[in-house]
C-alpha cells in the first residue's frame, strides 16, 4: 500500500500554501494546531477551521477534526482535516510519510528527525540532517524556497521583507497586554495613523496607508510584542486577501521538492511504514 499521508504542523498562511500544494498534487494532508492560534491573515489560513469547524480556500475545504475516523473521513471527502493537537501525538497513530513543521516560531517547539521517514521545517531554529532531513529556506530574497540539507536557514532578522520600501512599518505588533476588538476588517482600505483596533480600549493604529492584508481574531486575548496586524502598502492587493501568497507558494513548492526528492532517492519511503 502506498503512503500519501503527511502532517503539517501548523495552519498559518505561511503553512497553508504548502498544505495546498501537497494537497493538490495527491497527498492526504492532516493539519495539526494549537487550542487557540493567532495568525494574522486569517482568510487564507487553514487553521480557522479551529474556530469555525471549517474554512476554505482557494476552492479547498479544511475541517475540524476530532477523532481518527473523523480524519478517515475527511480524506474520503477529499477535504483537508484540522486538528488541535500542539504536541502531536496524532502522529504515531496516522504514521505519515512525512511530518513538515510550519509552526514559524523561529524556534524548534518539539519536532524531531524520528518523528517520520522524511521531516522537514520551515525557516530558522532547526538544524538540517540533525533537527529534521531538510530546512526551507523562508527570508524572501534569491535563496527564497532553497533546500538546506546541513546546516541552518537564515536568521530572522526582525524585519519584514521590504514591500514598496515599506519594511518594519507593514507589521503591527500590541504594545498592550488584552482582550483585541477589531474595529477594522481584513481587505479594508486603512490610513497611516489610523485605528484599526482596541485592546482594552487603548487604540491600535496602522503605520502607513494600505490594504490591511491581517488582523488577528476578534475577541483574541493579546500578549504585548505579539503580531497582531500587517498593512500591505499595495492598495490592489484587495483581491489577494483572499489568495495564497508568492512567498508560501514558493514555500510549498520547495516542501513538495523536498518529499518527493527523498521518495525518489529512497524508493522504500513510497510504501506505507
Amino acid at each position: 500500500m502506498i503512503n500519501n499521508r503527511i502532517i503539517v504542523r501548523g495552519g498559518g498562511d505561511i503553512a497553508s500554501g504548502t498544505i495546498q500544494k501537497l494537497h493538490r498534487s495527491g497527498f492526504k494532508v492532516l493539519v495539526l494546531e494549537i487550542e487557540i492560534p493567532s495568525s494574522i491573515r486569517r482568510s487564507v489560513s487553514f487553521s480557522e477551521a479551529v474556530f469555525d469547524g471549517e474554512t476554505t480556500i482557494e476552492g479547498m475545504k479544511g475541517v475540524l477534526v476530532k477523532t481518527y475516523d473523523e480524519i478517515l473521513e475527511a480524506w474520503d471527502m477529499g477535504y483537508i482535516p484540522v486538528a488541535v493537537d500542539r504536541y502531536g501525538k496524532l502522529i504515531e497513530t496516522v504514521r505519515p510519510i512525512a511530518v513538515v513543521d510550519a509552526i514559524l516560531a523561529k524556534k524548534n517547539l518539539g519536532t524531531t528527525i524520528d518523528m517520520a521517514p522524511i521531516t522537514i521545517a520551515l525557516g530558522p531554529g532547526f538544524k538540517a540532517g540533525i533537527d529534521v532531513n531538510v530546512v526551507v529556506e523562508t527570508m524572501r530574497g534569491h535563496s527564497l524556497g532553497r533546500l538546506i540539507f546541513d546546516g541552518y536557514a537564515l536568521e530572522d532578522t526582525g524585519v519584514p521583507g521590504s514591500i514598496c520600501g515599506y519594511a518594519k512599518e507593514r507589521v503591527i505588533y500590541s504594545s498592550y497586554e488584552g482582550k483585541i476588538k477589531n474595529i477594522r476588517q481584513i481587505g479594508d482600505i486603512v490610513k497611516a495613523n489610523e485605528t484599526i483596533a482596541l485592546i482594552d480600549d487603548l487604540e491600535v493604529k496602522a503605520k502607513i496607508d494600505g490594504v490591511l492584508r491581517g488582523i488577528i481574531r476578534d475577541n483574541t486575548y493579546v500578549t504585548k510584542g505579539l503580531k497582531i496586524a500587517d498593512v500591505d502598502p499595495r492598495h490592489d492587493e484587495i483581491s489577494n486577501c483572499n489568495t495564497i501568497s508568492d512567498k508560501s507558494r514558493t514555500i510549498g513548492g520547495s516542501v513538495l521538492e523536498g518529499i518527493l526528492y527523498f521518495q525518489s532517492i529512497i524508493p522504500f519511503l513510497s510504501v506505507a511504514n
